[in-house]
């Protein structure tokens, strides 16, 4: 039961034994509000510090080849993906969700099955300091950074303090351990230095640089898949990814080279890569009924930062129109860019334009700046909240239309999705098999 900044676990506690619950991790401080509960409970002074050590000690028994997952963006999509081709070669456990932070990732390994033949951590981070401690705990065999971007860039300087930050990763690596860097970014020389700096034997690159060690040497895109062939060390790979987008092509390249540094069998892992899917909020596309035709809505309302705005804006203009449809781009804040904030902002316009987006609807108060100086040509509707923007939005569609709605979490975009779903009957085109 662990106390955050909104709640406390401790108020749930009759709500978990009554779920089944089998026992209950409670603060000692805590035992005078409980009452008389019918389930066993440990009593600590320290609940997060419990769980810390719940979680070193499943990683201390387990025999999983371990893979954990840091970077600006993607971090999650990469995960999703990892677990999702581990899963055609042997039993994962991988992060629910974003389960990322200092509550997240002892959680995830607390719960790690004893069993497992592989296990995949995505590790986050807002302040420097922030990942070193977990990944410590984690001790994976392989470390993959996605990319460095503009994201948590009120907390920073600038670019090359979030790469160090990030580069807090490499030193929980287990020895004789490997990191895989993103070949194409502009930090790869400082990444591989301070992996290096670590003591870290192995470091490879991905991306479509020709020094790449799993390099990407061609690439068809299409609005629901890409065809790819790659370099993956020594093996050659033909694979169809499931989700579209240039992004995912890039995630899925340290992917592969990851499931091959943990000894998985690459040509069942890249088949398993056809049946890929966009998660909700990251690319999830669903087809809504308008009366008089179907419309696409492209959901990627869980996170938003520069590089991620580019990614989902690229993929919004490959996606196909029907009859007299648009392309119509709704988006949210971008968060925690600090005193860059509004710079950032008004710099999509330059990226709107050249996507040849002619429809736009913005919403949250760091959106006015881009408001501001988009051209006239760019129908642009700006509303300070979601709340607002909604019936708008709802209003504007017709038969044809791709939509996608892009924002951080924490502007709450979400809604808006929500809304769009009740709205028009609806049916995701891409759902991960179950």
């Amino acid at each position: 039961a662990i106390k955050g900044e909104a709640m406390d676990g401790h108020d749930f506690a009759t709500a978990a034994v009554k779920a089944g619950a089998a026992v209950l991790v409670v603060a000692e401080g805590k035992l005078p509000s409980l009452g008389r509960l019918t389930a066993p409970m440990i009593v600590v002074q320290d609940v997060l510090a419990a769980l810390e050590k719940l979680g070193v000690a499943a990683r201390a028994r387990s025999k999983a080849r371990i893979i954990a997952v840091t970077g600006s963006a993607g971090k999650t999509t990469t995960k999703e993906a990892l677990r999702h081709v581990l899963s055609a070669v042997g039993k994962v456990h991988a992060s629910a969700q974003s389960f990322n932070n200092h509550w997240g990732v002892p959680l995830t390994l607390a719960r790690m099955p004893q069993d497992c033949d592989y296990a995949v951590f995505e590790i986050g981070m807002n302040h420097p300091g922030e990942i070193r401690p977990l990944v410590r705990m984690v001790r994976p065999h392989v470390a993959i950074v996605t990319m460095i971007a503009a994201a948590h860039l009120g907390f920073f300087k600038n670019l090359d303090e979030i790469a160090r930050a990030k580069a807090e990763i490499f030193e929980g690596l287990e020895p004789g351990g490997a990191a895989v860097l993103n070949r194409d970014d502009q930090r790869w020389k400082l990444l591989e230095k301070m992996a290096k700096e670590a003591g870290v034997e192995h470091v490879f690159g991905f991306g479509e640089n020709a020094r790449s060690t799993f390099r990407l040497t061609g690439c068809e895109l299409y609005a629901d898949h890409s065809d790819i062939t790659a370099k993956i060390g020594k093996q050659d790979v033909a694979a169809r990814v499931g989700a579209p987008g240039r992004h995912m092509v890039q995630n899925v390249l340290a992917v592969l080279g990851a499931a091959q540094l943990v000894g998985a069998d690459l040509d069942k892992v890249a088949a398993a890569l056809a049946d890929l899917s966009a998660e909700r909020g990251r690319g999830r596309r669903h087809v809504l009924h308008h009366p008089n035709g179907p419309i696409t809505l492209i959901d990627e309302s869980y996170n938003a930062n520069p590089a991620s705005m580019a990614a989902a804006m690229a993929l919004l203009n490959a996606t196909p129109v029907s009859g007299e449809g648009r392309r119509i781009a709704v988006l949210g804040d971008m968060l925690e860019l600090g005193g860059h904030s509004a710079k950032l902002h008004a710099a999509l316009a330059e990226l709107i334009v050249g996507t040849g987006t002619r429809n736009v609807f913005l919403g949250g108060p760091e959106m006015r700046a881009l408001a501001e100086v988009l051209p006239a040509d760019v129908q642009t509707e700006y509303r300070a909240g979601v709340e607002e923007l909604k019936p708008i939005v709802i209003a504007a569609l017709g038969p044809g239309d791709v939509v996608m709605v892009k924002s951080s979490k924490g502007i709450g975009f979400s809604k808006l999705v929500e809304a769009l779903l009740g709205n028009f009957p609806a049916e995701a085109t891409n759902i991960e098999p179950t």
